[in-house]
């Protein structure tokens, strides 16, 4: 069980996890609708920006701690919205976002962990992977980019990265954002519909789209092989953007929680300060 209760309870993948029995238009936890939904986002949205501030201001006084968010998903899954909306309304000195495209030439000449060290985020951080390090071992099973030999050893090479960060102080909260093909094509369509949406379609989101079985048992075998005590995978129904949004807050609420987080305390007399202010 997990030491955070709530939403990582529910949506952490654990021995026997099957993604295809997972509902993508579920709202697990959530009783309510979207109004409720966009209230109780309100609402937390508060509480997330406090808690990093206090993240913040305790590496100013030499806290080591960070967070990092990974988000994977299918195009359209809503993980740019997921920035936007919440992490967006914390306080942007306290974020790191970082969105990993196709490499780079000189990135395919390192290995594949090599262009994501950069990106981590600094002591009092949240950092947040749009797509991340687990590009190579998804697009790459579905499309034959590397071996299967190569990708075999990648999610040992991933497990121990990411065990490497959590030990140096890094939470790490890694998300998938799991989306029905029936909802990707609406969301699609409605991007081809909307002038104000065209520029965010990508006619090879279409080319992707006929592997979409492949794809999903590629996100299960890295789920199994990569969902670990110190760096546990959620999978989180994502076909009601606002649920997605809402998940993905309450998990970040949990984590920082979690960390006991408290404002430093104050290296001078506070009372002679005071009585100094007032003089002045």
């Amino acid at each position: 069980m997990s030491k955070h209760g709530g939403m990582h309870d529910l949506l952490q993948v654990r021995s026997g996890f099957e993604l295809a029995a997972i509902d993508p238009a579920s709202t697990p936890g959530f009783a309510g609708g979207k109004a409720t939904g966009a209230k109780a986002l309100e609402r937390g949205a508060k509480e997330l920006a406090n808690l990093q501030e206090q993240l913040f201001a305790e590496s100013l006084f030499g806290g080591t701690r960070s967070v990092l968010l990974v988000l994977q998903g299918m195009d359209t899954s809503g993980k740019g919205g997921i920035v936007h909306h919440v992490v967006g309304a914390t306080n942007p000195q306290g974020l790191s976002i970082h969105g990993f495209k196709a490499p780079t030439d000189e990135e395919k000449s390192h290995d594949f962990l090599w262009r994501v060290r950069p990106h981590l985020p600094a002591a009092g951080r949240i950092g947040v992977f749009d797509r991340s390090h687990y590009e190579d071992v998804l697009i790459h099973r579905v499309r034959g980019f590397s071996t299967l030999e190569a990708i075999e050893e990648r999610y040992g090479l991933i497990n121990e990265f990411e065990a490497s960060l959590v030990a140096s102080g890094t939470t790490v909260v890694k998300v998938m954002l799991h989306i029905s093909p029936v909802e990707q094509k609406a969301r699609l369509q409605e991007r081809l519909d909307r002038p104000d949406k065209h520029w965010k379609y990508n006619p090879g989101d279409l080319d992707e789209r006929q592997f979409w079985p492949a794809y999903q048992q590629a996100y299960q075998i890295a789920l199994e092989r990569t969902s670990t005590d110190a760096a546990p995978w959620f999978v989180v129904p994502a076909d009601k953007k606002w649920f997605a949004r809402l998940a993905v807050q309450e998990l970040l609420l949990e984590t920082l929680g979690g960390l006991g987080l408290e404002w430093p305390k104050a290296d001078y007399d506070v009372e002679a300060e005071k009585t100094r202010l007032a003089a002045s």
